[in-house]
């Protein structure tokens, strides 16, 4: 029986036993190619540098199950077979970001050694016993990353962070092209990006991918190397053979280079010519990388389960470790006892390290653990505005209209100016945002104010455009994305809650993607509706931790408080989605036909309404009625109706729905007899299930809520059929008084 069929229980065990011993008697499989390190370039040096990584992240693999079975260890998913990654790495530049798959220990070591990094072994094995002394998650997770490497951390991604390196591609030339912000890449960078082949397959990396490639077609700039890691198996389900190459080598705007990922001189040739491509041309590559995977999937996965003894001796015949051991003697003059004193020599060292990070200090309480969701605040110094002159001209013939009442949309438009005008780094995009102006007109003439570069339109893919926002806040930018409509944004939430709001987590508030999503929702539009179109839902987005969500309701606070989500963002790196009520954007009346009660004349741009700060109209002590959006606008019918009655009732705004201001609520209804809670939304999840659950805890007994039954909206007459009403909400608070009497 040949050596490396030795049988073991633990095939990682197997695999380390059978390297050796295969070394030693110079038992080595047969190449897969004929690259030579000549042919790549590769000196002798350099060849040494790329499989000691390779040696490396092999013992760390090996220790991270040690450390596991002993219980000094915790979860952990392998790069055993995907070591060719070392010589990826060795092709492009350490300030290159790479956003990586999470089979990559051997790229991220590489890059350490070419960055110097000495401590980076002990830092993964911190990783491993989630020690709170990780200099990346800080004990969160076990996570490739580095801040001083330009890699930021990623957790076990399904392709969620491909939209995001697309948008980190993109923002590089859009940093050029507006001479603000981009202070976090080199006009010259690359950004590489790796995923797995059973990856490729999902939906948001094919949106990526035909993101990419719609760009490029067009002349855009994409300079980025997607690396899919082939191995042919997603845990236990088969790639078909010839799939990855077949759906790629011919993807309009994309250019596919293929390599042997066991054969490091393959691999580095491939990676040089994709870093040229994607350098010097600015174009995209898909660099296919056939490799294999050893010890199974992650953790208890035992791949017997699923695969035939043959397969698995096929696999672990194709050892990169083998592979970079053979050409090393053959081509570079090292002996096979070099080569095992090297490998062994990393082992050792890494054994030696293990009991002291064993010991090293763990996360202990909910505090430690939340500490690092809302990121760290930045130093930034304050922005002047533009000059009377300059805003005079810029605004042009609206600048009477800034002193006149106007609706919610226009006030929106008039602070997105102001705000674009003070802080040129910020750029609008989303679906048909440029020279139509939105569905619904907010962002008029904002393109033609501020050029295609700040304002332009993307393509219909609301993935696309959250992971491209994420990548442009990496480059230093502030985007202020819009998706049209909130019922699309489930199309795309992971990449608000798997990937945005989880970066600063995983990354110990080292990185954070700061950005403004401006999304049209809610329901009551009475000629355009359906619930593709009317959503009264914000429960996906109040289940996020970490993330601010606004709803203003009329013109001028809409205008103050997205001065302040764009604050947020700026200054404390926040992502922030601001609700734009669409029943509301037109809205002129209040009480009766041609009032102009819902206008407002647009705030100073000085102004801003802070986070947590509620509204408050009326003093009466009969009844407050707390709500927000629509629900504000109808509660104000009802107070009118009510006082009419004798019925004194103050209305509170909560304006922020999450994080939900239940000490400023409190406060606003502690002198009345009762309070309704009304809510536009859903009952189940929203704002007013958690505002009422507040008002219990705080012992206040007159308490109800009127919220929108669980239905979908429809479309005619009954448009508002589920929801509250002035009249039901007049009814529901004349209920709640009674109750009392």
């Amino acid at each position: 029986m040949p050596l490396h069929q030795t049988m073991s229980s633990d095939p990682a065990e197997r695999v380390h036993r059978a390297f050796a011993q295969r070394v030693t008697a110079g038992d080595f499989p047969a190449p897969n190619s004929t690259a030579t390190l000549a042919d790549a370039g590769l000196t002798r040096k350099a060849a040494l540098g790329i499989f000691a990584s390779q040696c490396a992240s092999r013992q760390l693999d090996l220790a991270a199950r040690r450390m596991q079975a002993a219980g000094e260890g915790y979860y952990t998913i392998g790069s055993s077979g995907h070591e060719g990654m070392a010589a990826v790495a060795a092709a492009f530049r350490t300030d290159d970001m790479a956003f990586l798959h999470y089979r990559d220990g051997a790229f991220l070591l590489e890059r350490a050694r070419m960055a110097g990094d000495k401590d980076m072994i002990s830092d993964m094995l911190l990783s491993f016993a989630c020690s709170s002394e990780d200099p990346v998650s800080g004990g969160r997770h076990k996570v490739l990353g580095s801040k001083r490497l330009n890699i930021p951390p990623q957790t076990s991604t399904i392709a969620s962070h491909l939209p995001k390196a697309m948008g980190a591609a993109y923002a590089i030339g859009l940093a050029k092209r507006i001479k603000a912000g981009g202070d976090a890449l080199a006009r010259d960078a690359v950004i590489i990006c790796s995923f797995g082949d059973a990856s490729l397959n999902h939906s948001t990396a094919q949106g990526a991918i035909n993101a990419i490639g719609w760009s490029a077609v067009q002349g855009v700039p994409m300079p980025i190397v997607l690396v899919c890691e082939d191995n042919g198996i997603g845990i236990s389900v088969r790639t078909p053979t010839g799939w990855v190459e077949a759906s790629m080598r011919h993807r309009p705007g994309i250019n596919y280079l293929s390599c042997d990922g066991t054969n490091a001189a393959d691999t580095y040739r491939a990676a040089r010519a994709a870093e040229q491509i994607a350098r010097k041309q600015r174009k995209p590559v898909f660099l296919h990388l056939r490799c294999a995977r050893l010890f199974g999937h992650a953790g208890a996965d035992v791949q017997a389960a699923y695969l035939s003894a043959a397969e698995i001796a096929a696999t672990e015949d194709a050892d990169p470790l083998l592979h970079g051991a053979h050409k090393l003697i053959q081509e570079a003059g090292v002996t096979s006892a070099e080569i095992l004193k090297l490998y062994n020599g990393l082992g050792d060292n890494i054994k030696k390290l293990i009991p002291q990070v064993s010991a090293a200090p763990k996360l202990a309480d909910a505090a430690s653990v939340m500490a690092s969701i809302v990121p760290p605040k930045r130093i930034i110094a304050p922005r002047n505005g533009p000059s009377p002159d300059e805003r005079a001209a810029l605004f042009g013939s609206d600048l009477s209209a800034l002193d006149q009442p106007q609706t919610l949309a226009r006030q929106i438009n008039m602070a997105l100016t102001d705000l674009m005008a003070t802080h040129d780094e910020i750029a609008l995009f989303g679906e048909d945002v440029g020279a139509k102006g939105g569905v619904y007109g907010v962002t008029q003439k904002l393109q033609a104010r501020f050029g295609q570069s700040r304002v332009f339109d993307t393509l219909l893919d609301e993935q696309s455009i959250l992971g491209l926002a994420i990548g442009v806040a990496h480059n230093g930018l502030l985007p202020i994305p819009e998706i049209q409509f909130l019922a699309y944004l489930h199309n795309a939430e992971d990449q608000l809650r798997g990937e945005a709001a989880t970066l600063p987590f995983f990354s110990n508030g080292q990185f954070a993607n700061p950005m403004v999503v401006r999304i049209a929702g809610l329901g009551y539009q009475k000629g355009f509706g359906g619930h593709f179109h009317n959503d009264n839902s914000l429960a996906v987005l109040r289940d996020i931790p970490g993330i601010i969500v606004a709803v203003p309701s009329r013109g001028d606070e809409a205008a103050m408080m997205l001065r302040e989500c764009v604050r947020l963002a700026r200054e404390e790196q926040r992502v922030v989605v601001f609700i734009e009520p669409i029943a509301l954007y037109q809205t002129r009346d209040l009480l009766t036909a041609k009032d102009g009660g819902w206008m407002t004349t647009y705030p100073a741009p000085d102004r801003k309404i802070a986070l947590g700060d509620v509204g408050f109209e009326g003093q009466g002590t009969d009844l407050a009625i707390v709500t927000y959006g629509n629900g504000r606008y109808l509660s104000r019918q009802a107070q009118a109706d009510l006082a009419a009655e004798g019925v004194g009732v103050r209305v509170i705004d909560l304006r922020w729905i999450s994080p939900l201001p239940h000490e400023a609520v409190l406060e606003a209804v502690a002198d009345c007899k009762a309070v309704l809670v009304v809510d536009e939304c859903r009952r189940s999840g929203n704002a007013g299930e958690a505002m009422l659950a507040r008002l219990a805890e705080a012992g206040l007994m007159r308490i109800a809520l009127h919220a929108a039954e669980e239905s979908f909206i429809a479309t005619g007459p009954a448009y508002a059929a589920t929801m509250p009403s002035r009249a039901s909400i007049r009814e529901a608070a004349l209920v709640l008084i009674r109750r009392g009497a």
